[in-house]
């Protein structure tokens, strides 16, 4: 019988500069999203069935449920992890995609929502636990969440109106870390090091394990392809194609664990 590697321990955040990147990008999503025209709201997002309204709306919903979440009482149970939340998203894709269409049809924008979810979080200590969609969660960690909700569709958002989106520094960071991370607890093990600089290195997929040196399997991107391919806006094969992802040895096709969420 072989033994299955274990996963990696959770990463652990710094819970205030989690706030404070969470509440940045949050303002950011709120300007940006408060300058676009009833046409550019009308125009496909470029993510099936949703309009750039759906898509704002979407954006909208992932800070309106901070507030609403912490309203609950504390529930019970052990809390998952960030890795657990990230590989589990894609289960709920239709129940997301309802509230974007409400949210979109009722015209709701995030700058509707930040005011509020900034207000719910002051005096909540870190060591809280909420729920959220998918199961109870470390306050520090759902705030993750809501930094990989805003960071993903900020930049669909992007890609959508053709304008750069101001990420906060520490928020892109933090999500590139916990999309690398969901990687290495889906494919476990070290026999692929996966390189995201300057944001993120992990080891993962089964195999020889490296001691010393360059590793034999090796994959390096950027931080928004890496966003992409985690995601699925962008397949494992383009990305190599048009050399944004650098992939060598007999193990780096990382295709087979692709997308993380969708």
């Amino acid at each position: 019988m072989t033994n299955r590697p274990a996963a990696p321990r959770p990463r652990k955040v710094d819970p205030a500069k989690v706030r404070t990147a969470l509440i940045a990008e949050w303002r950011a999503m709120a300007e940006v999203t408060a300058r676009l025209t009833p046409e550019q709201l009308a125009a496909p997002s470029g993510l099936t069935g949703w309009s750039t309204a759906n898509l704002v709306g979407h954006l909208a919903a992932s800070v309106e449920a901070v507030p609403r979440w912490l309203a609950e009482p504390v529930p019970t149970g052990p809390p998952i992890t960030v890795e657990q939340w990230a590989n589990g998203t894609s289960a709920y894709a239709s129940v997301i995609s309802a509230i974007a269409d409400d949210m979109a049809e009722a015209g709701r924008t995030p700058a509707d929502c930040v005011d509020a979810a900034i207000a719910a979080l002051d005096g909540v200590p870190d060591t809280r636990t909420t729920i959220t969609r998918i199961g109870p969660m470390r306050l520090p960690d759902m705030l993750v969440t809501r930094l990989v909700e805003g960071v993903v569709h900020s930049d669909d958002l992007e890609r959508a109106t053709g304008e750069p989106f101001p990420h906060d520094r520490h928020a892109l960071g933090t999500v590139v870390r916990a999309l690398a991370d969901a990687l290495a607890v889906r494919a476990p093990g070290h026999a692929v090091e996966v390189r995201v600089p300057p944001f993120a290195v992990v080891q993962c997929v089964t195999g020889p394990r490296h001691t010393r040196g360059v590793p034999p399997n090796v994959v390096e991107t950027d931080p928004r392809t890496w966003l992409r391919l985690a995601t699925g806006r962008l397949t494992w094969a383009d990305a190599v194609d048009d050399g944004r992802v650098l992939a060598s040895g007999e193990r780096s096709d990382l295709s087979g664990y692709l997308p993380l969420m969708g």
